[in-house]
């Protein structure tokens, strides 16, 4: 899966498309990984727009938990942008909710981290 990285500032956004299940979801952390190292308190925030994920199972939540858990250990900050209303139902079900910051839109995520928008 391409994460179409950007550059905004000292914060990286990736702007994952399609859906994550279980189809997708290892090519999804696969293609995270290389970023996630380099998200920590003295490295770049990391902003995931999701204005292109239509549909996440519980296998991309799953990546997803591993990922944030990963960031917080590292004193990172990693948030979450744009969620389609699907998407964003899923994480309410599930509680991811309150695992991550969900921003409504990528200049709100990126004004939050401190990145320029």
């Amino acid at each position: 899966m391409e994460l179409q990285p950007q550059q905004a500032g000292s914060t990286v956004v990736l702007s994952p498309a399609g859906r994550i299940d279980h189809t997708h979801a290892d090519a999804f952390k696969l293609a995270l990984d290389p970023h996630l190292r380099d998200c920590s308190k003295d490295g770049a925030a990391l902003v995931l727009d999701f204005s292109g994920v239509n549909y996440i199972s519980s296998i991309g939540l799953r990546a997803l938990m591993l990922a944030i858990k990963q960031v917080k250990a590292q004193g990172g900050r990693m948030v979450l942008a744009a969620l389609q209303p699907l998407v964003l139902e899923v994480f309410t079900i599930s509680r991811f909710d309150m695992l991550f910051e969900i921003f409504p839109d990528r200049a709100g995520a990126l004004a939050a981290v401190g990145g320029a928008s």
